[in-house]
């Protein structure tokens, strides 16, 4: 019951707030559940959101634009363990899609 509470909570926050929309908010937890619960082996593992952006794009000009995205992310939890998914849902897409964590570009571990 409390979980339900909750999601009800962040869904309603999301829909006032404008951030990303119902749908993209539902896409993302049952993109992450999916991926969480086929790596942990574990029919049993939850979704919990853990935060949420709209990022902007990164190229925006007067030529080109990128796409307004937003990303979640989503811990899952079951059978005695965690996974956590960064899910980004393109604006005016048809779905979101689960990364796992972890660098995306090499220059990301200069200086470590």
């Amino acid at each position: 019951m409390l979980k339900s509470f909750t999601l009800l909570a962040i869904i309603a926050a999301l829909t006032v707030t404008g951030c990303a929309t119902q749908q993209q908010f539902l896409a993302s937890m049952q993109t992450a559940a999916g991926k969480g619960r086929f790596e942990l082996n574990c029919p049993a593992a939850m979704p919990v959101l853990i935060s949420q952006e709209v990022v902007q794009p990164a190229l925006q000009g007067p030529f080109m634009n990128g796409i307004q995205r937003a990303e979640f992310t989503v811990g899952v939890e079951g059978c005695g363990r965690r996974q956590t998914y960064i899910v980004i849902c393109p604006q005016g897409g048809d779905g979101c899609f689960a990364t796992g964590p972890g660098r995306f570009h090499d220059w990301q571990m200069q200086g470590q």
